[in-house]
């Protein structure tokens, strides 16, 4: 039998990509993932492997000097990652959502100026909607940019950055009420704006610091961090597109795609969980034979593989989506919901077959444990997605009264 999660239709480039990446998760990060999560300590040495791959320019065009790959290549790479080590995943998603933004909406001078070193990995991205009081109000958003001269000034505090200490670019949204008249709705009235800075933490450009890591249950080794502005001045063509009031119509582009990546970081996990449970219930023997033979753990192994399948399903078929040129919403919204949900449940079924080994340390399966939950709420809760998916079905099944 083939091994879970399989996907037809692949090209033989797709194919060579995806056994490149899949040997260097086996050799380079599974070996050492659970030691360098223990120590919360970035995985320099990893994600110089992956520069070397190509992979921080998977999606960015061949004339920028990336691949130029699609949206499904890059899916099934980061499920193959988080599969080795979540946090891995987001080191890439965050840069690529950024890389994603400026290929769709930046000018053409921004794309020349940003893409070509972010496909080198030279460049790494993070991008910042939320605040401390923000949660998944986008439209709630305080932090402001005001027009002086030929520059904006900046200020407010942001939060949940990925890659915020170790990134060089951020792309921050924020309100800027510069030709548009009171009563403009939120949404209409937001920038997103481009943030170059050095990396590391502290004050990293005047009137931009980066305060230090958030401790976290789990999504360790990848820097999560705030971001505050104060006074922070800004060029007029470092607005994204070169256009402000387009800020959230750009962002909400970015988690769209940031969403697939997410289900595909979900069906990773889940995939590593079901491998690590089907082998230890073979390994395993309680009253005189495996614990596999048992049929409680059969049944549970056969729910794991399913939800596996379900999940890996729906988020290829979400990227396909997207990279039809089709609008991806919906499909996006749902592969993200299931697959974080599946996920979950996958890696707390495998928590329970390794039984009382589970909860210790030594096993692989504790750091998934404390991994899983964070795609519950990354890109948007599954409340969120609900909303999302919802108001699609009602936009595709208007009632014809």
């Amino acid at each position: 039998m083939a091994r879970l999660a399989q996907t037809a239709g692949l090209t033989d480039i797709q194919q060579e990509i995806l056994s490149t990446v899949r040997d260097f998760v086996d050799k380079e990060i599974i070996p050492v993932a659970t030691e360098l999560e223990h120590r919360d300590e970035y995985p320099q040495q990893i994600v110089d492997g992956l520069k070397e791959l190509g992979l921080f320019g998977l999606m960015i065009p061949e004339e920028y000097g990336g691949l130029g790959e699609s949206l499904l290549t890059y899916a099934l790479c980061v499920e193959e990652i988080a599969r080795g080590w979540m946090s891995v995943s987001g080191i890439i998603n965050t840069h690529f959502i950024v890389a994603y933004m400026l290929k769709q909406h930046g000018t053409q001078e921004q794309k020349d100026h940003f893409l070509p070193r972010m496909a080198a990995g030279d460049v790494r991205g993070a991008f910042s909607m939320s605040e401390p009081a923000l949660g998944s109000d986008v439209s709630a958003i305080t932090s402001k940019a005001v027009k002086d001269g030929d520059e904006y000034v900046l200020n407010g505090q942001k939060m949940w950055l990925t890659n915020g200490g170790t990134s060089n670019l951020v792309a921050v949204l924020v309100r800027s009420d510069e030709g548009h008249p009171e009563g403009t709705a939120p949404h209409k009235s937001m920038t997103t704006f481009l943030i170059e800075k050095e990396p590391g933490f502290g004050e990293v450009r005047p009137g931009l610091t980066i305060p230090g890591k958030i401790d976290k249950m789990g999504y360790k080794g990848v820097d999560t961090t705030e971001m505050i502005m104060d006074g922070l001045r800004l060029p007029a063509d470092r607005v994204l597109g070169g256009v402000t009031g387009r800020g959230f119509y750009q962002m909400m582009d970015g988690v769209e795609v940031g969403r697939v990546n997410v289900a595909a970081r979900g069906c990773g996990v889940a995939q590593r969980a079901f491998e690590l449970g089907v082998g230890y219930a073979q390994q395993r023997h309680t009253f005189g034979k495996a614990i596999a033979q048992h049929q409680a753990i059969q049944f549970k192994l056969a729910e794991m593989a399913t939800k596996v399948e379900a999940a890996h399903a729906m988020m290829v078929n979400a990227a396909r989506k997207k990279d039809s040129g089709e609008r991806n919403d919906l499909e996006a919204g749902m592969a993200k919901y299931l697959a974080s949900e599946y996920c979950k449940e996958v890696v707390e079924d495998a928590f329970r077959i390794h039984g009382g080994y589970g909860f210790s340390k030594e096993y692989e399966i504790e750091r998934l444990y404390r991994e899983a939950p964070m795609l519950l709420i990354g890109e948007g809760t599954a409340e969120i997605q609900k909303m999302i998916i919802g108001r699609r079905l009602l936009e595709e099944y208007r009632f014809q009264g």
